[in-house]
């Protein structure tokens, strides 16, 4: 398993743009606007890139670009604003950072001076983990240039960001609020920036970044080229767009919301939480999927379900903002190299994830988006593998499908799924998602209550250790009645008599006299 950069996009097919269009069948495009770049784009060399960029993408097996490179390479070295619609998985990152590099070169130094080296790059990504892999991206491509990167994002410590940042970086990959940390601390200057990219849009929107967005723009010099990619167009992204791009050329390479044909998309109806990660660990085993992504829509959610699978034997772990930062990259590149082989994750987390091959996703949750399903399961099936998405679902996630399906226009196979539910006492519990469809009413209220009493918090700790020779019958200790009585309110009797007893141990304070009103006399 590796990093994937240069993949071409699920179910891609072309779509309107203004700028070179997307090859056919024999690797030909069609023909592009007067004034557009090259309509004949059928190797990296066709694009006029620096032979010292050429080399690095030799040595990393490029063979040919993506559409989405194919559009967008020749769009950013003509020094044009672009809006690009491009989702995980596309090649979009070496489609703005392979002619960023290019266009930097002429201003690169070897001198030691940080002066030398201000930052004229900006890459803002909404997650630590889709910045590291973009800068690692960068990395790669600059390998035999002189130019300098460097990346910036929170949850771990500044101190080597800021000595880096010190030091002189050209190309800049930054989360947005950590990057206005620095600024504060006067660790970088971005008055110099000739380059901004906004990279995944519709995610920073999502996680309330717009005012940190904005923060940054308002630092930047007018004269810049912006680049935006985002996986959709919604108003939002619309309106960000309109307020920072100048006349910006439109990229499609997908068709909104379309799915990879080889991709097989099923989902099982269970009954409740328990069944649901029950069915989860089943499914692994019963397809032999040896390595998945299972999403889960909450943090608390992602922990219990990574828990119940290592009980289960499996290698998993889970991935959440609640990690430290160093905890979740040792993650990341545990699940990359094969030692870890169930990842669970939120939408969040796992945002800018590539990785090659993924047989398979799991919806341990329905999204609430629609449009975050078709992101999830288009982690799966790349490059013409085929792949699976298995989702599971509860009664309450009916209008969620149907939100799917009516966004993908594809009604999905809903299936019933026999799960074996581990028993407390050695005995175990089978559940057949056929009670939903007919008349089962009564006898999903039954096993309902004995899911919820065998899932009790009581029933999961573990009782003390018996001394030897104990009865495990033995009877409670004694308490006092008073306290194992119904309430009796027509008997106001009944607090003086349970009184009583403490009166007769001689606990009853002695009687005195108190005043009818505050202040007055007895």
């Amino acid at each position: 398993m590796h990093l994937s950069i240069g993949e071409a996009p699920n179910g891609a097919e072309g779509g309107a743009t203004t700028a070179t269009r997307p090859r056919d069948a024999q690797g030909t495009n069609e023909p592009a606007e007067p004034g557009s770049p090259s309509q004949t784009i059928v190797t990296f060399a066709d694009f006029g890139l620096d032979p010292s960029i050429l080399k690095a993408v030799a040595e990393l097996g490029y063979r040919e670009p993506t559409p989405i490179q194919a559009q967008a390479i020749p769009v950013v070295m003509a020094g044009k604003d672009v809006m690009g619609a491009a989702q995980t998985g596309t090649g979009k990152t070496a489609g703005f950072a392979l002619p960023i590099i290019h266009k930097l070169l002429p201003l690169a130094s070897t001198s030691t001076s940080p002066a030398r080296h201000p930052v004229r790059a900006l890459i803002i990504a909404p997650t630590r983990e889709l910045a590291d892999q973009i800068h690692e991206n960068v990395k790669a491509y600059s390998r035999h240039t002189p130019l300098r990167s460097a990346v910036v994002f929170g949850g771990v410590d500044m101190k080597p960001q800021t000595a880096a940042l010190r030091g002189g970086v050209e190309i800049l990959t930054a989360t947005p609020g950590r990057l206005l940390d620095h600024v504060e601390q006067k660790s970088t200057n971005l008055s110099q920036v000739q380059i901004l990219v906004l990279d995944e849009a519709d995610r920073m929107l999502d996680m309330g970044f717009l005012p940190d967005i904005q923060r940054i723009i308002n630092l930047l010099a007018a004269q810049r080229q912006s680049l935006m990619f985002s996986a959709t167009f919604s108003p939002e992204i619309r309106k960000l767009a309109r307020s920072f791009l100048k006349e910006p050329q439109l990229i499609e390479v997908a068709r909104r919301n379309a799915l990879a044909d080889n991709v097989e998309q099923t989902v099982y109806r269970v009954d409740g939480d328990e069944a649901k990660r029950a069915a989860v660990a089943s499914l692994i085993r019963d397809r032999a999927l040896e390595q998945v992504i299972v999403f889960s829509n909450t943090k608390i959610g992602a922990g219990r379900l990574a828990r119940q699978l290592q009980k289960e034997g499996l290698k998993a772990e889970a991935i959440h903002g609640d990690k430290s930062q160093q905890e979740r990259l040792q993650t990341l590149e545990a699940f990359k190299q094969g030692e870890i082989k169930v990842l669970v994750a939120t939408d969040v987390a796992a945002r800018g994830l590539d990785i090659v091959e993924l047989p398979a996703v799991i919806n341990y949750d329905l999204p609430h988006s629609p449009e975050d399903y078709v992101h999830r399961i288009g982690r799966t099936g790349r490059a013409g593998a085929s792949g699976m998405a298995l989702s599971l679902m509860v009664d309450k996630d009916q209008r969620a499908l149907a939100d799917i399906e009516k966004l993908t226009q594809r009604k999905l196979t809903v299936e019933a799924l026999a799960v074996t539910l581990p028993g407390r006492r050695g005995d175990s519990r089978e559940f057949s998602a056929d009670a939903y469809r007919g008349s089962g009413r009564e006898k999903r209220g039954r096993e309902g209550t004995a899911a919820r009493r065998d899932s009790s918090p009581d029933r999961d700790r573990s009782p003390p250790a018996r001394r030897s020779g104990s009865s495990p019958n033995r009877s409670p200790a004694k308490t006092d009645p008073f306290f194992s009585r119904p309430y009796e309110p027509a008997e106001d009797a009944g607090v003086e008599a349970a009184a009583e007893p403490a009166a007769r141990n001689g606990l009853r304070r002695p009687a005195r006299k108190v005043a009818a009103l505050l202040g007055g006399k007895p």
